[in-house]
């Protein structure tokens, strides 16, 4: 599967853009704010039917403008296929695939899998629980769609009973019957999910440690822990047992929404004790066993996006992530940098069709360049 063209209009930063890409490497280069981010921007909303630098859609339409337009032509499975993404101020967002709407934008997610390796990744490891879990639910909805749909349905059930555990307090009453319409949604949902998550980490802790181990020219032994509630207790007893905790709160403090991924590098935490270094060989390795994972469950390759990383990492890990990407194990990848020269040299030692474009203040000024030139 590889991307062929993309077109944007008012999305972002660029009044209008087309560009047709190498089925191999492609790259975007210029100073910072030029719009290089916006473009690979784009290309993730056709996978996720959302940004990954700003969730509210409207906020992605060029300042002035009314809406934007997002196209991309798929060549998937042998196949030609058109995406189309539009969304106007104060109107529904819509997508479609080969000129037919979706009914749910859950049932897009998936077709068209992508991963993207970005400094933002960074806070896998620093930022809280929810960002990880964000990780193993996008991991996992690129090949399950069963999954994302028991997701909504939980989340759904958790705000419900959320609100009614808050209306009890203000009106200073109790309905169990009430309460156990969404503890039956929790445990049916939270169940099935709680499986899902165990089983990926179980297969997905080997690739991972592979990558990080050439990554890292095999330095140091890391580790995945998945930490849940549920290891040690079924949603009925977690919800039996923290209901006097959760009148009390207001909130669910129990279930699968509590989940979080311990990271370690030779035993200790990754977050408290791991230097920089070690910190992005774990970001990436995790990132490519998502890539590696997700090709062998849909049998086809993901896109692989590199944005902005080039600058933040030394020579060796560099050298090693070219090494690991040159592989027939990787298909299209699309890759950001503000150095033409530094991606020449990165480049230069991977035997693919490789393509540069030059971005200026929203403008493509060269269009798919030879890397060498």
């Amino acid at each position: 599967m590889y991307l062929k063209n993309l077109s944007v209009i008012n999305f972002k930063n660029y009044n209008e853009a087309g560009l047709s890409f190498s089925p191999g490497v492609n790259c975007f280069t210029g100073y910072n704010g030029s719009g290089k981010t916006n473009l690979l921007d784009a290309i993730y909303y056709l996978s996720f039917c959302k940004s990954f630098t700003n969730p509210v859609d409207s906020q992605n339409i060029l300042h002035g403008k009314d809406f934007f337009i997002i196209q991309g032509n798929y060549k998937r499975n042998g196949v030609n296929e058109e995406i189309y993404c539009s969304m106007k101020k104060n109107h529904r967002k819509i997508f479609r695939r080969n000129k037919k709407d979706y009914r749910r934008l859950a049932d897009h997610v998936g077709l068209y899998p992508l991963v993207l390796i970005s400094p933002s990744d960074s806070s896998l490891i620093l930022g809280g629980s929810e960002e990880r879990r964000k990780f193993a639910d996008g991991v996992i909805s690129q090949y399950d769609k069963e999954y994302l749909s028991n997701l909504i349905a939980y989340n759904k059930a958790l705000q419900q009973r959320n609100a009614l555990l808050k209306n009890f307090a203000e009106n200073n009453f109790f309905d169990k019957p009430s309460l156990d319409i969404w503890d039956e949604q929790l445990i049916r949902y939270g169940e099935l999910i709680h499986r899902s998550r165990k089983r990926l980490f179980e297969d997905f802790l080997l690739i991972f440690r592979e990558n990080y181990s050439f990554l890292t020219n095999k330095k140091e032994t890391v580790n995945i822990v998945y930490e849940s509630q549920l290891s040690n207790a079924n949603m009925k007893q977690l919800l039996t047992e923290s209901l006097k905790k959760d009148t009390i709160l207001q909130y669910s403090t129990a279930g699968i929404h509590k989940d979080d991924l311990l990271f370690y590098i030779d035993q200790v935490s990754a977050k408290k004790f791991g230097s920089q270094g070690q910190q992005k060989s774990f970001l990436i390795a995790l990132k490519l066993a998502q890539f590696e994972f997700t090709r062998k469950v849909k049998g086809y390759k993901p896109i692989l996006i590199f944005d902005d990383i080039f600058d933040k990492l030394d020579d060796l890990r560099v050298e090693q992530l070219m090494k690991l990407v040159s592989g027939d194990k990787f298909g299209q990848i699309f890759v950001s940098d503000t150095s033409r020269e530094r991606l020449k040299k990165i480049f230069s030692i991977i035997e693919t069709e490789t393509a540069l474009f030059e971005i200026e203040n929203g403008k493509i000024i060269g269009k798919g360049l030879s890397v060498d030139v």
